[in-house]
Order: C-alpha cells, then sequence, then structure tokens
C-alpha cells in the first residue's frame, strides 16, 4: 500500500498546483486507503470503492456520492499508474431522485448582526475583533472563506478601497472593489493587529493569536459556536458559513430585479465579482432561490403585460 499512499500524495499536490484548495479530500482518500488495508487489497476497485463510499449507511446519499467523486478522481490518476485499478463509473451509485444541492440559507440582515455580536462576545478582545471583522467581510462582498483567509496585507489598497483577490479557487485572481464602511472595519482592525503583533510574523491579513494566519478548521468551529450562541442553530435548514457569500449573490439579483435592471446584462458583472468560471455558475441562484423566482416571475409579469 505505500505506492498508494504515495501516489495519494503526489494527486493532491497536482490539484493544489492547479488551484484546488481539497480542504477535505486528503482526509476522505486516506480513510479509503485504511479501508484498502484492512480488506488487503493492493489496488482500488469499484466494489470496495462502493463499500467504503457509503459508509456509515445512515448518511445522506449526496454524502455517499460525494466520497465517491473523491475516489473516482483519485482512481483516475491511478490507473495512469496501475492498469489493474479500477474507476467507478459515474452511475455505480444509483441516488435516490429528488436528490439535488442544498439551497443555501439566506441571512437576513439582522441574522449577520447577530453573528457579528456573538463574535463581539468573545473573551479575548483582538480574537472577537477578528471575527467580527471577518463575518463583516464575508458578508457585504461574498468572497469565499479560503480568499478571506489566504488575504495579504498588501493585498488591501487602502487609497482605491479595493482587495486583490490572488488564491482564488480556480487559480485565478481579481480584484473587489469594497464598499467605504468595509473599508473602514478592515481599517480598524488592521490598527488592532499592528497594536497587538509589532512585529509581523507572517504577511496575513487575518491572523490568530499566535500571530499565524487563520486556518479554516478553526474559523469553521468557531463559526458554528457563533450559530448555537446567536440562536440560528434551531433553524429548518442550519445556517452555513459558505451561505454568508449565497445570501450576499442572491440579494444582490433580488434587488435588481426589484429595481428592473437589465439582469442579463449585469450577471457577467457579478460572476466576475463573485470569481465565478462562468455566468452560468450564477444562473444558479435564479433557480435556487424561491424569492428569486417570485421576482423573476413579477418581472416577466410586468413585461408580458406591455406587450399584450
Amino acid at each position: 500500500m505505500t505506492d498508494l499512499r504515495k501516489a495519494l500524495a503526489d494527486h493532491l499536490e497536482i490539484r493544489r498546483t492547479l488551484g484546488f484548495k481539497l480542504y477535505w479530500a486528503d482526509k476522505c482518500l486516506g480513510d479509503f486507503l485504511d479501508f484498502l488495508e484492512v480488506a488487503n487489497s493492493p489496488f482500488i476497485t469499484s466494489a470496495l470503492a462502493l463499500a467504503w463510499a457509503t459508509q456509515p449507511q445512515q448518511a445522506k446519499p449526496d454524502h455517499w456520492a460525494k466520497r465517491l467523486r473523491f475516489v473516482r478522481g483519485f482512481a483516475r490518476y491511478v490507473h495512469t499508474l496501475d492498469s489493474r485499478t479500477e474507476v467507478p463509473p459515474p452511475d455505480l451509485l444509483v441516488l435516490p431522485r429528488g436528490v439535488r444541492k442544498q439551497p443555501p440559507y439566506l441571512y437576513a440582515d439582522e441574522e449577520v448582526s447577530a453573528l457579528m455580536e456573538a463574535a463581539n462576545g468573545i473573551k479575548q478582545p483582538f480574537r472577537a475583533c477578528t471575527y467580527m471583522t471577518l463575518i463583516g467581510l464575508l458578508a457585504t462582498t461574498g468572497m469565499r472563506v479560503g480568499e478571506a483567509i489566504a488575504l495579504d496585507r498588501d493585498d488591501v489598497n487602502w487609497e482605491s478601497a479595493v482587495l486583490t483577490i490572488r488564491r482564488t479557487k480556480f487559480g485565478k485572481s481579481r480584484e473587489v472593489p469594497v464598499h467605504t464602511t468595509t473599508l473602514e472595519a478592515l481599517a480598524r482592525y488592521n490598527g488592532e493587529r499592528n497594536r497587538n503583533f509589532t512585529a509581523h510574523a507572517v504577511p496575513a491579513f487575518f491572523v490568530s493569536l499566535r500571530n499565524r494566519r487563520l486556518i479554516y478548521q478553526n474559523v469553521r468551529a468557531t463559526f458554528l459556536r457563533l450559530v448555537e450562541q446567536s440562536d440560528l442553530a434551531n433553524k429548518p435548514r442550519r445556517p452555513r458559513l459558505h451561505d454568508l457569500r449565497h445570501s450576499f449573490a442572491c440579494t444582490t439579483l433580488k434587488s435588481w430585479y426589484e429595481a428592473g435592471v437589465d439582469v442579463e446584462q449585469k450577471l457577467p458583472l457579478l460572476s466576475t465579482y463573485l470569481g465565478h468560471v462562468s455566468p452560468s455558475t450564477t444562473y444558479w441562484y435564479l433557480t435556487a432561490v424561491p424569492e428569486l423566482l417570485c421576482s423573476t416571475a413579477n418581472r416577466l409579469e410586468v413585461h408580458l403585460g406591455d406587450i399584450s
């Protein structure tokens, strides 16, 4: 199994070089290799891939599908090194009808304020300031949390109020203009960080109490605690950290529809701002949220009325 371990390390390194973050792939595929060792199999088979992917049995089918996708991608790579490797076919796991991408949770303004207030209640003042600023930045720009964590001090242009996103999901850089109030909040945090750490150990903009760049897993764990403290945990659909990005996108689209803006024309601008590969990715929000469907229907009704 040593060769598979090395192959996994090489596979992940190649994928990360291409811009993929792979927060969970290394752990999942490491577990899969443990599973193969217990099964005493020197190579990947579709049967073992399916057996591992459908654990635990009480998990949702989309969870199984995600695990199987990890194995399929890795198996394609290993097959180039060992022809005995079986690549699980796409239809190996037949999902029940109706399984679809989870709709986003849309935060109301007061819910974002509640999260920031909960962050303000963190006992350590600098840590409280860090999470208040981070949550506010995600809510007002729609940035991916990984992009916010990857920000360096030099990526903030204080004069033009623009953030440079250098390490994106797809390896492309982009510039994100921010509102003056957002820039002011970033400036306050910048001052607090400089007062707490006179020597910059890392170039990171957001840092931990050890003056190191924030780690996604720690940010996510802290966010889940803030959700509990702000009484959002009992919602029918539990709010997620990434939903701050969804909320920004949907709120922007909804405001355009209500203002009578030509959404078709402006959608590529939002797509570029969010760092999507193409506007087709941004179109998903139009069908994922009932409020947007309602706004679209209202626009269509007005249009049909004008031509009747």
